[in-house]
């Protein structure tokens, strides 16, 4: 019987080692270290995301119980305070280089949806995830809350965030969305809600050649100076090129008013694009929809409400590792072709994650098919 490796050293063969070792020598990662090494750090944190544990003690049982597989693991000793230690000062930016790295791997892979049009399309937008002000005492957000916010550039064909910034909970989305790291490529289209609304903004993406699509405020002073052909079969209102009143853009835009027969409402479109049709329009701002789904799945699937350590540095890299896991999933479905539900994909892995079988024997399970019998005789109780 074919002797595989355990689906833990799996999940980290697909970790690019050579680059990440040299992130860790840039942050002078393993400095002094001698036995609990960045890269030992990263397999604990990558392990608590998959099987969903929130505190140290539980993550050294899971180990303890998993001994005689630390060989392959390279772990020698694991203890709470080693792995608070580490986590308090590993530098998170280590994570942070390595959730760029797996997102140009995930960026190789073919694309999941497809548009009516060639433009790449991407959704920005930010989500706060709460604190308890008197354990995290550094992140203060309101008199008596505390909080952080990731900020996310979301491909909505690949379906991945492709920039993410953590920030303090009270800056706010317009000062991060002039990050360079979040200004998209040439004749790409970047939509987002109206919390993002900036004239000056506007005309840099302009200036740059992007197109963007959101909601229009609705005290914008405008002036029509041209009208386009309406469909009202299609749900559009009006679709006008209009001149808004301020400083801070200059040239036309283009201001549409649809229908949705969903909510029975009338939705007032703002974009910089005049080559697409307004329905097109509609259906890059319904997708939007897509990065608030994002956000939503991490928070009810992965570790990023409770936290292994206080200090902020280990919060942001247990973020930093959520973020990593997700794109390894995505990897893994893409490169798989796993056609059920990212969710299901890592229910999966979280049931077998120190079994010695193939990827490929636990991806194959259906409902059915459990409890299902792996390579060692063992019986896997998969709670799908």
């Amino acid at each position: 019987m074919q002797n595989f490796s355990t689906i833990l050293n799996q999940i980290l063969d697909l970790i690019p080692r050579s680059e990440f070792n040299r992130h860790v020598k840039q942050f002078s990662g393993d400095k002094y270290v001698k036995h609990f090494t960045a890269f030992n750090l990263l397999t604990v944190l990558l392990m608590a995301q998959a099987k969903g544990q929130d505190s140290l003690r539980h993550v050294v049982s899971t180990f303890s119980y998993h001994k005689k597989k630390w060989a392959h693991l390279g772990i020698k000793h694991i203890a709470r305070s080693t792995i608070a230690d580490a986590n308090n000062r590993l530098d998170h930016r280590v994570f942070e280089t390595l959730f760029y790295t797996l997102v140009s791997k995930c960026q190789s892979v073919s694309k999941t949806r497809r548009f009516s049009f060639k433009n790449p399309v991407f959704a920005m937008d930010a989500s706060v995830i709460d604190l308890c002000l008197s354990v995290f005492d550094w992140a203060k957000f309101r008199k008596r809350k505390g909080a952080i916010k990731l900020h996310s550039l979301y491909d909505l064909q690949r379906g991945i965030p492709t920039v993410s910034v953590i920030t303090e909970g009270k800056d706010h989305e317009c000062k991060i969305a002039k990050d360079p790291l979040f200004m998209p490529c040439p004749d790409s289209i970047i939509v987002f809600d109206r919390g993002y609304n900036d004239f000056t903004q506007f005309q840099q993406y302009t200036n740059k050649g992007v197109w963007f699509v959101t909601r229009a405020k609705k005290n914008i002073a405008y002036t029509i100076t041209g009208q386009h052909a309406k469909n009202s079969k299609e749900g559009v209102y009006f679709d006008d090129t209009i001149e808004v009143n301020s400083d801070g853009y200059a040239g036309p835009l283009r201001l549409i008013g649809y229908f949705d027969e969903t909510t029975q409402k009338v939705f007032q479109f703002l974009t910089n694009n005049f080559s697409l049709t307004a329905l097109q329009i509609a259906e890059i701002y319904k997708s939007r929809w897509e990065v608030e789904l994002f956000f939503k799945w991490i928070k009810q699937n992965l570790k990023v409400k409770t936290f292994l350590g206080t200090s902020k540095n280990a919060v942001y890299s247990q973020i930093w590792v959520s973020l990593c896991y997700l794109l390894i999933l995505t990897f893994i479905r893409h490169q798989t072709q796993f056609k059920r539900s990212l969710l299901t994909l890592s229910r999966l892995i979280k049931e077998a994650f120190f079994e010695r079988i193939s990827f490929l024997d636990i991806l194959s399970l259906k409902p059915p098919d459990v409890p299902f019998v792996s390579g060692n005789l063992r019986q896997l109780s998969l709670n799908l």
